[in-house]
């Protein structure tokens, strides 16, 4: 149990944030794993702006790190390009 006002309000307000942030990411891993099942190489290009735009909005929130999210786009850009056409 916290003992100042101040920590049970920062409880209360990380668990927000904490449904938040899991909802983000869930939203983003769930369109990065539709984007990496997908074999063809025209679905995945349509895909891929949706899954960048996502991965985008997560770094711009804090849920993953601005690195992390140039590095996610780098690796799913290879991915596509190197489907065959």
């Amino acid at each position: 149990m916290p003992h100042h006002k101040a920590q049970a309000k920062s409880l209360r307000s990380d668990a927000r944030k904490h449904l938040r942030n899991k909802s983000v990411k869930s939203n983003m891993r769930g369109l990065v794993r539709k984007l990496r099942e997908t074999t063809d190489h025209e679905e995945a290009a349509v895909l891929l702006p949706r899954v960048v735009s996502a991965i985008d909005k997560a770094a711009k929130k804090g849920v993953i790190k601005q690195g992390t999210a140039v590095r996610n786009k780098s690796r799913l850009s290879k991915y596509v390009a190197g489907l065959t056409a």
